[in-house]
């Protein structure tokens, strides 16, 4: 009786909200979902193929679960299925290397999985929707808007579009995924709406470009990035949201005031600049040059002054200079991002930017990523120290012997710093406050004071 079904998800968060609603598909079709790959009788994996160290990553979770299968004592042997943006680019291929893969998909063919698992699969377990040891939740199928819940976790990532309608030259996204294609104001609502009911207290907003939702939406005016965020925070609860993967050019000023009026938002971008200088800019096909960045980022600090400004940069594009890198460090010293994360160029086939000349070798590239980590550490530092003596509003995403970890609005789960709140500590302030009911526990909001800060994480207190 092939019921049980295991997922495995790589990649970014949009690869794991394509994971859960699968699996939710899965799951009201009558499978059981197992945390634990090796019991399951349907192992799926679901790949990137965005850059190269994505690419060998899957490759290399592919082949553990070969084994795993090969090895599996389970009779008949468990059934492999691949799918996602590294099926969808490689299909012949990794069938050809990888024979114990039964079936293989591309991105957005949750039907014909559902399909295919229904056709190997037994019984219904007495004709009921089951899930074992799992923390995901059972939706109607009939909406399309998708999130991962964690088990126990105090957010939830929401994708409020698929697709690109960008031709950055380096990037194969629009090749995989296709144009870009906003879901209905009325699905991602009612999806937020279950998540808050849930008890899930921050939404995080992800896309291609969560700035350009609804243009492809008619009337375009009516369903932008700035309406859809004005729905969210009229929903009743105490909840963040915010905002990841604002590409710069759709920033638009509608965006930066709603960001400013409503305090349900995490006053907190996420803008992939990739480059500052003109000529790498043009060859990336961005759209956009230094000058109308450092504008940009002046605009959005005036109008929303405790913005805290995240963004990632590709170093080793091909035929990047040294003057030029040298000129996106002092890019950085003039702007002084709060965040910052760098890739390393990847030479993807099919991408004009893999025909460009000058492809510079691993060793530069890997010694320009350093010199900005290093330059980004003591900036980070600087500004987290600024923050010592100031009192938040932190969100706790788990408790672990006696420390709490916690997040301010400055902090997206997963790729920030976060707040090291001693647990003895948080009892005594709460005795001292006569609360018996100690908020230790993920998903509690919680006021602290910095005590003190490091490069990327802070230590705080408690406070009444």
């Amino acid at each position: 009786m092939a019921n049980k079904v295991s997922v495995i998800s790589l990649g970014c968060p949009k690869n794991m909200v394509d994971s859960d609603n699968l699996t939710r598909k899965l799951i009201s079709n009558g499978f059981l979902y197992l945390n634990a790959p090796e019991d399951a009788d349907i192992l799926l994996i679901n790949t990137c193929g965005f850059i190269e160290d994505a690419k060998k990553e899957s490759i290399e979770e592919i082949l553990k679960l070969a084994a795993l299968k090969k090895g599996s004592t389970l009779e008949p042997y468990p059934k492999l299925i691949v799918f996602g943006c590294l099926a969808k680019r490689y299909k012949d291929e990794i069938l050809k290397e990888i024979p114990e893969i039964d079936a293989i998909f591309g991105v957005g063919e949750d039907e014909k999985i559902v399909e295919y698992c229904e056709k190997i699969k037994g019984s219904r377990v007495n004709g009921q929707n089951r899930m074992q040891d799992t923390g995901y939740r059972i939706q109607d199928k009939k909406n399309r808007a998708s999130c991962i819940v964690h088990r126990e976790s105090s957010y939830a990532y929401l994708k409020i579009s698929d697709g690109c309608n960008k031709k950055c030259s380096y990037c194969v996204i629009p090749s995989i995924r296709g144009k870009y294609k906003s879901l209905m104001p009325d699905e991602i609502i009612k999806e937020a709406e279950r998540l808050v009911k849930a008890d899930i207290k921050e939404l995080i907003l992800v896309a291609q470009d969560t700035a350009c939702y609804g243009k492809d939406l008619k009337p375009p005016e009516a369903d932008n990035i700035a309406s859809l965020l004005k729905d969210l925070c009229s929903l009743k609860g105490d909840f963040w949201i915010r905002l990841l993967y604002a590409y710069p050019a759709s920033i638009s000023e509608s965006l930066l005031r709603v960001i400013a009026e409503e305090d349900k938002i995490c006053k907190y971008l996420d803008i992939p600049f990739q480059h500052s200088e003109d000529r790498i800019l043009k060859l990336m096909k961005r759209g956009g040059d230094r000058k109308g960045y450092l504008n940009l980022i002046r605009k959005i600090r005036s109008t929303i002054p405790d913005i805290v400004l995240r963004t990632t940069f590709i170093i080793g594009f091909p035929s990047e200079t040294e003057k030029e890198f040298h000129s996106l460090l002092d890019f950085i010293d003039e702007v002084k991002f709060d965040r910052l994360g760098v890739f390393k160029y990847s030479r993807e086939e099919g991408t004009p930017a893999a025909k460009l000349k000058g492809q510079i070798s691993d060793i530069i590239k890997n010694r320009r990523i350093n010199e900005i980590m290093k330059h980004q550490a003591y900036i980070s530092l600087d500004e987290n120290k600024k923050l010592i003596g100031r009192q938040f509003k932190a969100l706790i995403d788990e408790v672990t012997n006696g420390i709490a970890i916690g997040r301010l609005y400055s902090h997206a789960p997963e790729i920030d710093g976060v707040v090291i709140i001693d647990d003895c500590r948080m009892r005594r302030a709460c005795r001292q406050a006569g609360n018996t009911e100690l908020m230790s526990k993920a998903g509690d909001f919680v006021n602290i004071k910095i005590t003190n800060a490091f490069d990327y994480d802070l230590k705080g207190t408690i406070v009444k």
